[in-house]
């Protein structure tokens, strides 16, 4: 999406204050939303209830934002996400590792007060 698009109606505008992501985050989800053939999709960032500590995040590529959604725009990569779940990342860091045993995205959330053994979980 180019800057200058206007935004799906009921979708707000957020910033990178909200989640950033790193250069390797960002130039993995460029290459995976490339390979599905959705250059100007996004990556959907949610926070479910589950996982031993109570939340978890949810990530999914999708097509763009819907009703309701935040959209930011950080490194040239779209993030969406629902005002709920916009509360439990707020500050976060969004990163990625090519590690064979511990790679993949990680969140680095400043919210969660605690974080179940596995790395999978946290609470707020």
């Amino acid at each position: 999406m180019e800057e200058s698009l206007q935004l799906p109606e009921g979708v707000k505008l957020g910033n990178d204050k909200l989640c950033k992501l790193t250069d390797k985050a960002a130039d993995k989800l460029h290459t995976l939303l490339t390979r599905q053939g959705r250059p100007n999709g996004a990556l959907r960032l949610a926070v479910i209830g589950g996982g031993c500590s109570g939340l978890q995040y949810k990530m999914d590529l999708v097509d763009g934002p819907v009703k309701r959604d935040l959209f930011i725009r950080s490194h040239n990569v779209n993030i969406v996400m629902d005002p709920k779940s916009a509360l439990f990342v707020l500050g976060s860091l969004l990163d990625y590792s090519d590690d064979l045993q511990k790679g993949g995205f990680k969140v680095t959330n400043p919210t969660a007060t605690a974080h179940c053994s596995c790395g999978e979980s946290f609470s707020a």
